[in-house]
């Protein structure tokens, strides 16, 4: 039946939207990962030879220090498998093993190694692990020694011909001024080499998350050095991510012309390296979902080379420049700066970063993904909403009613098709009954009503269609944004971003049973499939018994197909089915259409219950 394959279409767009569209987005996207993978890697990445700890090779050939045993701090990691030696120390003993200098401001709190002035322990006090805010802060940076070090570093690097003594991981550096690093009381450190050059090292902080660290050398001999400044960060054992294709989790940088680099964990590891061109603009890091920390080298007269490795001693994954030789002139003095990001992937601060620092794309280091053009602007919009209102779940029901008055025109002839439709249903059953032997004749039949009646057989999947784009951009901001984490609602919705925690197979957390995953269908969900079970029993009812119940059981599938998603989106959908089953029963009222929404779903439970007795 012709007319009824709307509804068709409809649920098998529905289902896409669940079920398949990551892998629409996503495919494209691994194809264009190894391209750029690809791309830059030289013949012999893979062969370079991991220099001792604190070793730095000739420039020519030049590799930033891998992290090699303990490094003079920690006991060594067994060799491959990222997993710490029987003897490896807790989190708190790594730190008070060695010299540090506090690091307190109102994002962050730490401390910073004087061994190899490492950038090694990093607290963000506005984020905790749990919705409950006495729960630990989030923990980014840790030691070496610890279970799972993740750190940043800066340093020098020279031509080993020259023989010049160089600070390294194992040097303690001297504090030359007093008081912990705060955004008004930048570290500053020094250190001499006993050879006519005496190294200085400001580590500077603004109240969010950029560090900026000054390098500087004078140089009291009588002969000029060239030295190379470089930065790296570094993160031993594979991290955990989410694994869901939708979002990257790993290596991350823009490289000047080649534009975004994203290297997934375990494609390093088997490619070792991936190497960019030299470059003037550009940036590189680590990321995690919402969590990540940035090399933002300063190139003024020079550019840097950025790399990506992968270290088996360690299972480490690191990213690391080197920028062009400096020549520090006999008597004289030069300095390299080069800025840290480690901190919380907010949008207004990435984007203020940006701005601010003039860096490269520096917005993608939030994966707005294929659709940006979609994303950005539904979480501007929300996030707008938000500042107004104060609650992140009103401004996704604000945003929806927004949406719903954009494609108002769309909608509204769609539903006045299917009024019309609805409206002829008696003449769409003579005519089946007239040419039920005639398939041919009947469909013929069938298109002369539609045409004369002005309706679109096909009306009934533009509200579908149109959902799908907002669907897809209201997810994705649910899951990547850092803002919709632990945001909460009313009630018991304290996270939008999770899915709902309440569950009827538990009688909504009364039984303490540990209800399966699948059976987490929680109020919201439940909600959302009763709104859903309305608004289609506004829409005419197919003919085909066998149609009749898949409509009629499609609402209970989408429930429990929608209880593990966030429960932003699933308010949102609750919500816009309400929105859509107001504004056609409106419609179909101004077309003259009765309108018996409860006697239609008073009807479908009588069928149920006598379907028996016909049979």
């Amino acid at each position: 039946m012709f007319e009824n394959k709307n509804y068709i279409i409809a649920i098998v767009l529905s289902l896409a939207i669940l079920l398949g569209w990551q892998m629409l987005i996503v495919q494209p996207r691994v194809e264009e990962q190894r391209k750029q993978q690809e791309i830059a890697q030289q013949a012999d990445a893979a062969k370079e030879p991991a220099p001792e700890a604190g070793q730095s090779t000739a420039p020519s050939a030049y590799v930033v220090p891998t992290p090699g045993a303990d490094q003079g701090v920690a006991p060594a990691p067994a060799a491959g498998n990222g997993t710490q030696a029987a003897t490896a120390m807790t989190r708190d003993q790594a730190l008070a093993a060695t010299p540090r200098v506090e690091i307190k401001t109102e994002s962050l709190s730490g401390s910073i190694n004087l061994r190899g002035a490492r950038i090694d322990d990093i607290h963000l006090v506005k984020y905790h692990e749990t919705v409950d805010d006495s729960s630990p802060t989030i923990t980014l940076f840790s030691p070496s020694g610890s279970e799972h070090p993740y750190y940043a570093e800066f340093d020098w690097a020279g031509d080993p011909a020259a023989k010049i003594a160089l600070p390294d991981s194992r040097t303690v550096w001297t504090q030359t001024n007093s008081g912990a690093l705060t955004e008004d009381n930048p570290l500053e450190l020094s250190w001499e080499n006993g050879a006519g050059l005496v190294f200085h090292r400001t580590i500077a902080l603004d109240k969010d998350y950029m560090f900026t660290v000054t390098q500087s050398v004078e140089n009291t001999t009588g002969n000029a050095v060239n030295l190379y400044p470089y930065g790296l960060i570094s993160h031993h054992g594979t991290p955990k991510t989410a694994g869901f294709y939708i979002l990257h989790e790993g290596l991350i940088g823009v490289f000047g012309d080649e534009g975004l680099k994203e290297v997934k964990y375990k494609d390093l590891k088997e490619d070792k390296t991936v190497r960019g061109s030299k470059i003037k603009d550009g940036w590189l890091g680590i990321t995690d979902k919402y969590w990540a920390a940035a090399l933002l080298p300063e190139t003024v007269d020079g550019d840097f080379q950025p790399r990506f490795s992968y270290i088996p001693s360690v299972d480490g994954y690191q990213a690391d420049f080197l920028g062009d030789a400096i020549t520090i002139p006999a008597g004289g003095s030069s300095e390299a700066k080069a800025r840290l990001f480690a901190g919380a992937k907010e949008v207004a601060l990435i984007n203020k970063y940006e701005d601010q620092y003039n860096l490269h794309n520096f917005d993608l280091m939030i994966d707005w993904g294929w659709f940006y053009f979609i994303t950005k602007p539904m979480f501007h919009m929300i996030d707008w909403f938000y500042k107004l209102v104060g609650n992140f779940g009103i401004a996704i029901l604000l945003a929806t009613v927004v949406v719903k008055l954009i494609f108002f025109p769309l909608a509204n002839k769609s539903y006045v098709s299917m009024s019309r439709m609805k409206k002829v249903q008696p003449q769409m059953a003579e005519i089946r009954e007239r040419y039920k032997d005639d398939k041919v004749q009947q469909q013929k039949a069938m298109m002369e009503l539609y045409k004369t009646e002005k309706i679109n057989p096909l009306a009934g999947c533009l509200p579908v269609v149109i959902q799908i784009p907002v669907f897809f951009s209201l997810y994705k901001v649910l899951y990547i944004t850092i803002e919709m984490r632990h945001a909460s609602f009313f009630g018991w919705i304290q996270d939008l971003s999770a899915p709902d925690p309440t569950s009827v197979f538990t009688l909504f957390g009364y039984l303490a049973w540990d209800a399966p995953h699948f059976l987490m269908i929680g109020i919201w969900p439940i909600i959302m499939g009763i709104t859903m079970f309305f608004q289609m029993k506004m829409n005419p009812t197919p003919a085909e018994p066998a149609q009749q119940v898949i409509f009629n059981w499609m609402p209970v599938l989408f429930t429990f197909m929608l209880g593990s998603f966030p429960a932003g989106l699933v308010i949102y959908w609750a919500w816009n089915n309400t929105l859509s089953i107001l504004q056609q029963y409106v419609i179909m009222r101004r077309q003259s259409v009765e309108v018996d929404l409860f006697g239609n779903v008073a009807g479908t439970f009588k069928r149920k219950k006598n379907a028996p007795e016909k049979s």
